[in-house]
């Protein structure tokens, strides 16, 4: 079990971050090669799915469906990323599963469907039939897989921004939103054309009646589908590396409940008249509350670890005794970073942003040490992160402890506030707003580390 980490000796050298280039290895193996193999195929399925929807819709079609199509969009988005707001992953990792949803796995959707369906037309004569178990059994599963695949590549090739069920509620959140996306403009585009065959318009058209069903009333079907499978994997990545059966049999857990959820919404319109609205009012609406209710609890549990866990920092010298409860409030994180952009301008805003986002991996990456979850590169981690906060201590700790006395923390520190309390100055030396340099990210100065701080060395753990 983690212990208290060692507090600050002799200065030491920061590390080399573990995101440089591989000295001595493969061309392919290189960090750029990947992520440009990985663009390259999502812009050609992007291509590829633009056509074959323009070539179904038509180009009056396809616009009008892109333009509808893409209203839900920000508020979904802004919705998982507020969600994310406690350790927020990267932006490239939310690009990259909106994009694998838009285009690679609905691209692999359309192919397998179709494929699937002529087939079954063929095998059984009957074609009605195709298109019934097309809908309710081939696509649920083509589509939760292919979706589900974006948060597999997360997780294996990302494992450092994924670190739990948030995580996964988020990224898988996101690829749903982008496989809806497309398949709106799709739909949408579809509507059109028949709304211009048969002379429909206004509210009684088809297009109307498809946008409020999938727009208005379901924004969150497939979201909320995949979030099912981003659970089970979220579990798994919680769980220690001895407990194979768990890692493996609770995300094929979440993947089998994401098909029966988009299997009965599919088939819901076999149900009778009132069958749609029975579904909705009965599973999807409750399912979506009780999703929405355990993403925000574990928003608030990780808060909570937060605070319990960057308490062994400030044994160690590492942290102030304030900001474990700055940390661990969201209200409390916006007011520092409002200080420190009213005081030190955008560029201290995102120092603080970042001194957050660090603190936070490492609460939870001391978590799931202290839980037996301790992967191989701990020691590196914590170590990194370590550093990472020490270099932008100067900007992000007075915002930090001016937000704990705003809102009158009891504690050592400051006691409890009184009017007219001298408030903490955020100090933003000249060189450090230079070009290219960012307020707090630079290395200690002289050997005591500068400003008159010791630099903590750093020693791993005691198991």
């Amino acid at each position: 079990m983690a212990t208290c980490p060692p507090r600050p000796a002799h200065p030491a050298q920061p590390p080399v971050p573990s995101g440089g280039p591989l000295r001595h290895a493969h061309w392919w193996q290189r960090r750029w090669v990947r992520h440009a193999a990985l663009s390259t195929l999502l812009v050609l399925c992007g291509l590829v799915i633009l056509a074959m929807v323009r070539e179904q819709t038509g180009p009056e079609g396809f616009l009008v469906g892109l333009g509808l199509a893409v209203l839900p969009v920000p508020l979904l988005v802004a919705v998982f990323r507020w969600l994310d707001r406690v350790e927020p992953c990267p932006w490239r990792t939310m690009v990259f599963s909106f994009a694998w949803g838009a285009c690679a796995a609905a691209l692999i959707a359309i192919v397998a469907n179709s494929f699937a369906t002529r087939w079954i037309a063929t095998a059984t004569a009957d074609p009605s039939r195709a298109d019934t178990l097309g809908a309710t059994v081939i696509a649920p599963v083509v589509e939760e897989s292919a979706k589900g695949a974006a948060v597999v590549l997360i997780l294996l090739f990302r494992r450092r921004d994924f670190t739990g069920v948030l995580d996964g509620v988020v990224m898988a959140g996101v690829t749903g939103a982008g496989f809806a996306f497309t398949e709106n403009i799709l739909y949408l585009g579809t509507a059109f054309g028949t709304d211009q065959l048969t002379g429909g318009s206004g509210l009684a058209s088809v297009t109307a009646a498809t946008f409020f069903v999938r727009v208005v009333m379901s924004p969150f079907a497939h979201p909320l589908f995949t979030v099912f499978t981003g659970i089970g994997l979220g579990v798994a990545a919680q769980s220690g590396e001895r407990r194979r059966a768990r890692r493996v049999l609770l995300p094929l857990l979440g993947l089998l409940l994401a098909m029966g959820m988009h299997a009965l919404w599919n088939g819901s319109s076999n149900f009778g008249e009132f069958g749609f609205f029975a579904v909705y009012a009965a599973f999807m609406v409750p399912a979506f509350g009780l999703l929405t209710w355990l993403a925000i609890w574990t928003r608030q549990r990780e808060l909570r670890t937060v605070r319990e866990e960057l308490a062994a920092y400030v044994a160690a010298d590492w942290l102030s005794p304030a900001e474990p409860f700055a940390l661990g409030s969201m209200r409390d994180r916006r007011t520092a970073r409002r200080f420190a952009r009213r005081h030190g301008g955008r560029a201290a805003a995102r120092t603080v942003a970042r001194y957050e986002a660090y603190a936070t991996s490492l609460a939870l990456l001391r978590h799931g040490g202290r839980r037996g979850r301790a992967r191989a590169d701990f020691v590196e981690r914590e170590r990194e992160l370590l550093h990472a906060l020490w270099r932008r201590r100067e900007t992000a700790r007075p915002a930090l402890e001016h937000a704990v006395a705003v809102r009158a923390w009891p504690g050592p520190w400051y006691g409890t506030p009184v009017p007219g309390h001298p408030q903490p100055r955020l100090q933003v030396h000249g060189p450090l707003n230079g070009p290219g340099r960012e307020p707090g990210h630079e290395p200690p100065d002289g050997p005591g580390g500068g400003r008159g701080a010791p630099y903590p060395a750093y020693r791993p753990y005691r198991s």
